[in-house]
Formats: C-alpha cells, structure tokens, sequence
C-alpha cells in the first residue's frame, strides 16, 4: 500500500511513478525480496571475492583489457539491482564462518543493525568506512580498502575473503569528476532522473569510467597479492540514461527491484595466483551487535546518505 503522499508524489513527478509500476513488474507485485534469478555467490568457487559497487559487466570488460593481468571474464547476474538486495540474496540466513568481510559500505551494518533484513554468522567484519570516510575530500578511496584486504589475508589466511569497494559508484573522486561535480555530489545520477540536474549522458559515461580506472589501479595489483582464486565481481550494475522496462523511460542510477539487463549484468573476472586456501570456518566473531553508539550510527547513516541509498 502507498501512503497519500506517496501517492501525490508519484502524480507530481511522473517518472517516479513509471518507475514504480517498471518495479511492480520486475518484483512481481512486491513478491520477490531480492531477484531469485540470481547467481548466488557463495555457491560459486573462489577464496577471495572482490566486489565492485555498482560496476557493469560492459564496463569492466573495456576497461579491464587494458591492464595486464591474466584471467578469464564471464558474466553473471545479480541477485540485485541494489546493494541491500544482493546482500539480502547472498548473505542474509547464512552461516559464513568461514568468511570475513572488508567492506568500505556501511549497508550491511545497516541492514543489519537498523533494519534487521540481513542475518548472517560471519566469521569477522572489517569496517573500512568506520575509519575511511571523508566526503569532504573523496569518500572511501579504493587504496585503503586494497590495503585493509591485505591486511585481512594476512590475519585470517585460512578464510575466504569478500572485499567491497565503494567505485565505480559515485561519489566521483578522479579528477574530471571532481571538475564535473566540485561538490562532490552524492548520487547525481539520482538528481538527474529527478529532473534536478540536466547534465549530458556522455558526463556520466566520463566520471563512471574514471572511477572503474580508480579502483582497477588498486584491484589489479591485489589479485597479484592475494593467495588462491580470486573473483573480481558487483553487486548490481548502473543505468547511465538507458532505458528502463518495460516501460522505456529514460533512467540513471540503479533502483532496487529492477532487473533490466545494465543492472543486472556485472562482471566475473576470475584470477589464479599460487596454491589455494585452505578453508576452514571459525566462530562466529563478525555479527554486529546492537550498537548505542550514537555517533557511529549517525556516521553510518551519513555514509549511506552520501551514498544516495538514504
């Protein structure tokens, strides 16, 4: 059921409310949590899993050419087209004691600890953002989650890893993104589908692109760093002003319960180096508690404001 204002909004801004009905369609009338013609990532074979918020698989494919790293590239298709839906898909009702996740997004913390629509026993969590944000100057830059990975394996060498990094998703922090976007905007692809911003598709294409480099630059040498098999993946992809369906309005961003194909395609680029891990679960050490640390949870809720998921 939506509320009256709800209601007068959608009526208000039309293409919130075409957008509305696209996801009815895709999520079967609110039926579906996440999309259930996903690839469930778990079941998948790999020690370290390297995740890219936001990238497309037609993207990645241009872009990862130009690096010389050895793998093979495939594809797969998101349990989401957000990260709380891939989270809910993958992780939620799980026992992961065999994994640890670093991660530069504060969406599982969410999920977790406000929401409660993630349960999940993992082994340890690394909090980057706890330590790693600063919108002021470029949010979680991928260096320091390369850093904090190595660190991880280094600690917990018997554990897969899953690794997220916040790029190619916005905010734009290389340097024809912040000539673009000097306020360091935190979801323009968002504003843009609402009419506040009128910026050419061919900004959009720029800055996402430039934000892939950025973090390619520093997940490229961590495959070569990290032991066993690695995977270098997404969560969901991006619509860069394609068109939605089934009905074809004009769409940025990456709104939750819409499986169109940009959103939903991300790429498995998977890469060998040295012997594989020997795996083994532990304790259960990395579920959040019930934290009452007022400044932590508003520094949460101001990344994932940053973020546009808030």
């Amino acid at each position: 059921m939506y509320s009256a204002s709800q209601i007068r909004y959608g009526l208000e801004n039309p293409q919130v409310g075409l957008r509305e009905l696209n996801r009815r369609f895709w999520d079967r009338a609110g039926r579906r949590a996440y999309n259930p013609d996903g690839t469930d990532i778990f079941e998948e074979d790999w020690d370290n899993l390297l995740i890219l918020d936001g990238c497309r698989y037609d993207y990645f494919a241009e872009a990862v050419s130009e690096y010389e790293i050895d793998g093979e590239l495939e594809s797969r298709t998101s349990r989401g087209s957000a990260t709380k839906e891939f989270l809910r898909g993958n992780f939620h009702g799980r026992d992961l004691r065999d994994t640890v996740y670093v991660t530069a997004s504060t969406m599982l913390y969410q999920e977790n600890v406000f929401r409660d629509g993630v349960d999940v026993n993992l082994h340890a969590t690394v909090d980057v953002w706890e330590e790693g944000i600063d919108f002021g100057e470029d949010g979680v830059h991928p260096s320091t989650v390369a850093d904090a990975a190595r660190e991880a394996a280094e600690k917990y060498p018997k554990k897969r890893l899953v690794v997220h990094f916040v790029q190619p998703h916005a905010p734009y922090i290389g340097t024809r993104g912040r000539e673009l976007f000097p306020d360091l905007a935190p979801n323009p692809l968002s504003e843009q589908f609402r009419g506040v911003r009128d910026v050419p598709d061919e900004y959009f294409e720029t800055v996402y692109r430039e934000n892939l480099e950025l973090a390619l630059d520093e997940v490229v040498p961590l495959l070569r760093d990290l032991r066993g098999r690695s995977v270098v993946t997404a969560d969901h992809g991006m619509l860069l002003g394609e068109r939605e369906r089934p009905i074809p309005i004009r769409s940025y961003g990456h709104p939750s319960r819409l499986y169109v194909e940009e959103m939903v395609e991300v790429p498995w680029f998977v890469h060998d180096t040295g012997d594989r891990k020997d795996i083994v679960a532990g304790d259960a050490q990395g579920g959040y508690e019930r934290k009452r640390d007022d400044e932590l949870d508003e520094r949460a809720r101001e990344h994932l404001r940053s973020m546009g998921y808030l």
